[in-house]
């Protein structure tokens, strides 16, 4: 589904990507693990179109998208929940999810699929004419998935879903993620929580300082102990 290649992204002279080469299998969870600083938010930037690399490829089910607009991307199927969720503090929770909906083809189709996120979150339904600012941090995060999802995607990028949440509501967004994966959603997922990213991951990628340092399957990594203490701090 996502092929990229030997991609290099540069702030001014700094290289913050280096010779990156990733694929995204369809209907996989894919992880992209380190520490602080690693690249991984910058990765998921290039992804997206917000930041331009300097070299290499971005290829989305077979089609070169390095330097195509973020809107293209996004109506191909590339939707990205940026850190801190980025929902709309002071428009209420409808139409947050109206902003998610600007690919859907008709009002009737919109209503669909508003009415498709309110089962799946039902906390957000009697929430709908709220402010998103007056939320709780793990119905902000439900509101920004469910915005995603408004757009259909059929890669969902995730950076950091569980920061700053509650270990409840942390375990509540894994199992969301699961679900994603059980619908044929494909997920590429940031996260510092390694053990339970591992847990849910089909595979994963270690960066250090802009480049791949390791490679595996979710439960090999897991179980890489010496792995865990060199570049993700044991956790």
């Amino acid at each position: 589904m996502l092929q990229i290649t030997n991609l290099e992204t540069r702030y001014g002279e700094i290289r913050a990507l280096q010779e990156i080469s990733i694929q995204v299998e369809s209907h996989e969870v894919v992880a992209a693990l380190g520490a602080n600083g690693a690249g991984k938010t910058t990765l998921l930037n290039t992804i997206s179109g917000i930041l331009r690399p300097s070299k290499g490829s971005i290829k989305f089910l077979g089609e070169e998208i390095t330097k195509m607009p973020s809107h293209k991307i996004v109506q191909l199927g590339i939707v990205h929940i940026e850190e801190g969720q980025g929902i709309f503090t002071r428009m209420t929770v409808q139409e947050n999810l109206e902003m998610g909906a600007f690919l859907q083809p008709t009002n009737a189709k919109i209503e669909q699929r508003i009415d498709e996120i309110y089962k799946r979150f039902p906390a957000l339904k009697p929430r709908s004419k709220k402010p998103a600012g007056t939320l709780s941090g793990g119905e902000r995060q439900q509101l920004a998935i469910g915005r995603a999802l408004m757009a259909s995607p059929k890669l969902l990028m995730m950076d950091e879903p569980s920061m700053g949440l509650a270990p409840l509501i942390v375990s509540q967004i894994f199992k969301i993620v699961q679900e994603l994966q059980t619908q044929g959603i494909t997920v590429l997922l940031v996260e510092q929580n390694v053990r339970k990213t591992l847990q849910v991951s089909d595979r994963a990628y270690v960066l250090r300082l802009g480049k791949i340092v390791h490679e595996g399957t979710g439960q090999s990594l897991i179980n890489d102990t010496l792995l865990q203490e060199t570049y993700l701090g044991g956790r």
